[in-house]
């Protein structure tokens, strides 16, 4: 073919419909690749009962979404992956074909206290933020730029246990305020999809370190003249690799709720998992993530290495180690975008506003709890007590010899009861944190 045919041809190509191009690291070559489902847009479809016409919601009860005025159910085909949930690389070229949006036309809920955004579906009219209960929120359209969930647990819990759930968490414990739990009859619990991110990969670990080995010599004692035995430590660099395995590792996707908080309440089985559909979100809020995926790896990064360090620690033969140095190589690195079940309410107890949390799959429930510190320091002295009076009658009797038994019963116990004293301290404190 002549060299002017070619050219005429070549300037007249163009890319399949549907193909658009993406960044090329060949200089002088173009990359054609479909085009990312964000732009062609959501479907704007709103979940209506076929039968009134009335807003219909998932409900977990039915695993349907049911109609909230005549009850019609409507089915759809739930796809339940658990674990084997395909799982994404970390490349350019994956983050550039996810698909963006919730694949519905949503609203999304802009709250001006505390500055969390929540999508809604079209027809919710709710005017309270879940996360903080302040009014002061403004409703607008949801934008379509963030990665859509691939996978989800969908809700188990119905929302009518929560107030009994909360009632039954709140009345526990006897550190608490009497009448506490009361105050679940005042908490307004919204059921909302949280995102979070999952990660696994390979971890190959080196490590070296001096590793100290126990062995007997023998010598002779010149006070008592005679041959004895005694313990050295000899010290020998060694080193060593191990190889640990991570997978479905959670990571928040939010910054709205304590991650004290969200570390608890996170006992998601993820053989739970089932394939994206709009429709689990019928009648539901959900957040959208507003912690990137970076931010999210880096952690779990860390995370991973920790697991390596300890497996490295493990991996050594004898419990004298000092000067350890781990190398970690990273394999395999996979992750996914997913959303989980919670049901989120502050309440309100002695004009202080505290926050309710329950895992909307197994029902766990987590949150902040008023203390009664004067009952703490009440149980804390009597914890103490026992071991400075024996204390102080040994010092009394010192000159008897039951005095230096007194004294170090009395040491004892007091030792003991500033262990225990701590850990209730610390129990009280870890309560009322956010």
């Amino acid at each position: 073919m002549p060299p002017d045919s070619v050219t005429s041809s070549t300037a007249a190509w163009q890319p399949p419909t549907g193909f658009v191009p993406v960044e090329s690291r060949l200089a002088g070559v173009t990359v054609y690749a479909p085009a990312p489902e964000a732009e062609k847009g959501p479907e704007a479809l709103i979940f209506t009962c076929p039968r009134c016409g009335a807003a219909t919601a998932y409900d977990p009860g039915a695993a349907s979404v049911t109609c909230g005025s005549c009850g019609t159910p409507q089915y759809f085909q739930a796809q339940l992956v658990g674990r084997a949930a395909a799982a994404n690389e970390f490349r350019v070229e994956v983050l550039d074909r996810e698909a963006r949006g919730w694949g519905r036309e949503r609203r999304e809920l802009h709250c001006e206290a505390c500055g969390a955004d929540l999508s809604l579906a079209p027809n919710d009219l709710s005017t309270t933020c879940a996360f903080c209960g302040s009014t002061r929120v403004a409703a607008r359209a949801a934008t379509n730029d963030g990665l859509r969930p691939r996978f989800l647990i969908p809700f188990k819990v119905q929302a009518d246990a929560c107030p009994r759930l909360a009632r039954e968490w709140l009345g526990r414990g006897w550190m608490h305020p009497a009448g506490l739990s009361v105050a679940a009859g005042s908490a307004q619990f919204t059921g909302l999809y949280l995102p979070f991110w999952t990660f696994g990969a390979r971890v190959a670990a080196d490590w070296r370190a001096e590793v100290g080995h126990e062995v007997q010599r023998r010598y002779f004692d010149g006070h008592d003249m005679k041959w004895k035995t005694r313990t050295e430590i000899e010290w020998r660099w060694q080193a060593g690799r191990v190889t640990v395995a991570v997978s479905d590792h959670l990571e928040a996707g939010t910054t709205k709720i304590s991650a004290t908080l969200l570390g608890r309440v996170a006992t998601y089985d993820l053989n739970g998992l089932a394939a994206y559909d709009p429709a689990f979100l019928a009648g539901w809020q959900a957040q959208a993530y507003d912690r990137p995926l970076a931010a999210a790896w880096d952690d779990a990064r860390t995370f991973m290495r920790e697991a390596a360090r300890q497996a490295c620690q493990d991996d050594i033969a004898s419990p004298h180690v000092r000067n350890l140095s781990v190398a970690a190589d990273f394999e395999d690195e996979s992750w996914r975008y997913i959303l989980a079940p919670a049901y989120l309410a502050p309440y309100r107890f002695n004009d202080q506003v505290y926050q309710l949390l329950i895992n909307g799959q197994t029902g766990a429930v987590v949150g902040q709890k008023p203390v009664e510190w004067l009952r703490v320091w009440l149980v804390v002295a009597a914890v103490l007590a026992p071991g400075l009076l024996l204390g102080l009658a040994g010092l009394l009797l010192a000159v008897a010899s039951i005095g230096l038994v007194l004294l170090t019963l009395g040491g004892g116990l007091f030792l003991g009861g500033l262990m225990l004293s701590g850990y209730i301290v610390t129990q009280a404190m870890r309560a009322e944190a956010p």
